[in-house]
């Protein structure tokens, strides 16, 4: 079951102006994307979720609480990419311009073998519905 977290009124503001300017300009897209949501990403997770980050551009795992490491990705989208597998994943997903849900708060291997093949820029793909199984405890192999 997801848990909804409140985004911090900055960057609320941000996603307020995202929808006004799609409104306005229907087509096209103003989705915030690279480091502006990785590091939104982290510092709510850290947040929400009692976590220390590490300096920025730490190797594997972004934060770390008494039970380890952390890897962190946001998104507004339906998937998320990782390069490598990690200790413990967190998945959030921007549900509005004021709130983001955590999809996924687990053990990174099960999300690492649930992800496609890898990409030619290193990365593979998981699926929201992938990482909302596996965190319902289902089994995602015929997703």
């Amino acid at each position: 079951m997801s848990r909804k977290i409140k985004l911090p009124l900055p960057v609320a503001a941000i996603y307020r102006a995202v929808a006004e300017l799609e409104a306005r300009y229907p087509t096209r897209k103003f989705t915030p994307d690279g480091h502006l949501v990785g590091s939104i990403g982290e510092v709510v997770a850290a947040e929400a979720l009692g976590l220390t980050l590490y300096p920025m551009s730490h190797a594997g795992h972004d934060g770390y609480d008494a039970n380890g490491d952390v890897q962190i990705k946001m998104t507004a989208g339906k998937s998320v990419a990782m390069y490598t597998e990690c200790t413990r994943l967190v998945v959030l997903r921007v549900v509005s311009p004021e709130e983001a849900e955590i999809i996924y708060d687990g053990p990174g291997a099960p999300a690492w073998a649930s992800a496609g093949k890898v990409a030619k820029n290193g990365q593979r793909v998981v699926s929201l519905v992938k990482l909302r199984a596996l965190a319902e405890g289902k089994d995602d192999r015929h997703l």
